[in-house]
Parts: C-alpha cells; structure tokens; sequence
C-alpha cells in the first residue's frame, strides 16, 4: 500500500469499506484511519470501530489521503465530487484490489484458504479442458436489471439464466428458471435464490455454481485447474467482515419479526444447527450475495438443506412470504448460507477468492 505512514480516511461506511478497514488494520498496523466519509449520513453508523463516520460536506484535510471504499459502480460519482471540492490526493479500491487485500489478510489470519495459494499442477486430472465439462455455473439475471456499461466475454463454462421468468414474458436468457420445478414465482422475495433452486434441481455438471449479472467469483483457467488437482469442494468468496459482529447483517436488512420466524424455522427443520448457530455468529465473517461453486453433491445437500427452511419460513412470517414481495428471503438466504459453510468449515475442503463487480 503506497503512504503507509499517512493518515488516511475511507470513503464508504458499508461493506466494502469496512472490509478493507479491517483489512488494513491487520496488514498496516502503523496506517492510521482517521475517518469513514459519506454523502449522507442517513442510513450509516456513527462510527465503525470507534472511528466516527462523518458527512463528506464537512471534510475539509484536502492533504488526507482518501480511500474510496465502496461498491465499484459508485466509484464515477463519487470521483466526480472529489473532484468538484478539488480533492486530489485520492485512490479507488475497486474489487479486484479488496480482494488482494482480502486475500492477504486471511492468509495473515490462518483462516479461508484462498484458491490463487493452492497449486495448480497440469495433470491429466487437472486440464482445461476435461475442468470445462465439468464445471457449469449459472448467471442470474433479471429482467429489470440495469445495463452494464461495458461488455464482458464470460468463460464458456458461465451459462445465463433468467431470475423470476414467471413474472414476465420478455425473455433475456436461452434458460429461464421457471423450466421444470422451478420456485421462480417467489423471485421478488427470493431473488437469485429462484435460480439457485433451479441450479440444485437441473444442474448436471460435477460442479455447479450460481453467479449475479453483475457480481462474479473471481475463477480463471488457471483456477480450474486448482479446484481439479487439489479436489476443492467449495469455492466461495472472501466473507465480508462486519462489526461488531455478522449481527449487524441481519439488523441492517431485516426486520426482528422475520429473523425470529426463520430461527423458529431453523429450530424445527435443523435443530443442530438452531444450536451452533449463537456461536458461529459471534463472528465477524459473512458470507453475501448467495454465491458459490461447489461439488454437485454438496451443491445439492446446500439446496435440499436451504430451501425448506426457508419456505416453512414464509408460513411463520408475518404477514406470510406469498402476501409481499420485498426480497427478504434472500436476505436471510445469506445468514442461512453463512450458517451451512461455517458449520461445514471442516468437513468440506472450501477455497475462496475475490468477488469481482461487473460496471
């Protein structure tokens, strides 16, 4: 990191700059964060870590170096007012430099394998082209969702699929989730969950995976070989740090009344994990977007595990999942995700990589 020794402050209070905070805490120990910026302090924290959170109209250290910390579609605008209050002293961390900050910190951790630290031997195991047969991810896409600015070749190994193809007849992808037994009615509650169900049900590869339009695992050729050589079971990106604690998730996006019907839901289906679930989520790592690959086989028992807890989740919420259409059950299908891999975090070979965000 350039400056090391300059006080900085981070543009950004959510996710993605708390993440590289926290990242940079435990790799600089001598950079000193001084302050989190935001256009508005409405719906922010007052502070994060003790560090005040603080509207970027009332900065005025035109020498502080800034980190802009925030999704990459955001990074324009936000340069853009820098650069009216003639702020120049400022760096974009967009997600593939947070995933090599990711990346380092968790090897300082001990903690989530990265993929990129496993070898990737040629063998005739491990080859792009027997990896490409055996590997199918799915790309969800909506047909509401917004344009991106620039076009991107996928893998030949990433297959689009329309997200709540019930909902409409504008067809957007050569596959749509409401083919065979599908949930894709459920999309405005479930979101790319309808496509994940799908995937569980009719996916056929050795290894099956869920993408969003806009948001993809960093996976190269190079990795397939890895996955292959070294018999990875689940690919899944870096989790999110939250703080104090992966609460702060669910009290963010949720409201108490439907997380207490999803943990009466747990309780009932899977009282196991209803138990381990206090202490796993004691924890600051998250994991978000609902985004993985895995083995076919676990991908399925992830879904036949998911998908039940969450309906009787619908019947317990009030008012139920089918009188309301607000994306709530893919937000809990995110604790839920967390849940099932943190609990699995020694039965599972599980390697990470960075989340890359398409613009």
């Amino acid at each position: 990191m350039k400056h090391k020794h300059t006080p900085i402050a981070i543009y950004g209070a959510q996710m993605v700059a708390v993440r590289v905070y926290f990242a940079l805490k435990r790799l600089y120990p001598e950079v000193k964060v001084l302050a989190f910026l935001v256009s508005s302090r409405e719906g922010n924290p007052s502070s994060i870590d003790g560090i005040p959170v603080m509207e970027f109209k009332d900065f005025n250290q035109k020498d502080m170096r800034i980190l802009v910390a925030a999704p990459d579609v955001y990074h324009e605008e936000i340069v853009a007012g820098l650069q009216e209050r003639t702020f120049t002293n400022y760096q974009c961390i967009d997600s593939k430099a947070e995933a090599e900050l990711l990346k380092a910190f968790y090897a300082k951790e001990g903690r989530f394998l990265p993929l990129a630290s496993c070898p990737a031997k040629t063998t005739e195991k491990a080859t792009s082209s027997s990896a490409h047969s055996n590997i199918a991810v799915y790309m969800s896409k909506f047909y509401k969702d917004r344009s991106l600015k620039n076009k991107y070749k996928l893998p030949c190994w990433v297959y689009p699929i329309q997200a709540g193809a019930a909902l409409t007849e504008n067809r957007i992808a050569d596959l749509q989730d409401n083919e065979g037994g599908n949930i894709s009615i459920k999309n405005p509650n479930y979101s790319e969950l309808t496509a994940s169900y799908w995937v569980g049900k009719h996916g056929t590869a050795d290894y099956l995976g869920l993408y969003h339009y806009r948001r993809i695992l960093d996976v190269t050729e190079e990795d397939l070989r890895r996955i292959q050589a070294n018999d990875i079971d689940v690919i899944l990106p870096y989790p999110s740090i939250h703080c104090p604690n992966i609460q702060e998730h669910h009290r963010r996006y949720l409201k108490d009344a439907d997380w207490e019907a999803m943990l009466l839901a747990l309780g009932e289906l899977e009282p196991s994990y209803r138990e381990a679930m206090p202490k796993l989520f004691e924890a600051q790592y998250f994991y978000n977007f609902n985004i993985l690959i895995a083995r076919k086989e676990i991908y399925r028992q992830y879904c036949d595990w998911l998908f039940p807890i969450l309906a009787r989740t619908e019947e317990l919420s009030e008012p139920k999942g089918s009188e309301r259409r607000d994306r709530y059950i893919g937000y809990l299908g995110e604790s839920l995700t967390t849940l099932f891999f943190l609990y699995h975090e020694k039965d599972f070979t599980i390697a990470h990589t960075g989340c890359l965000m398409l613009i």
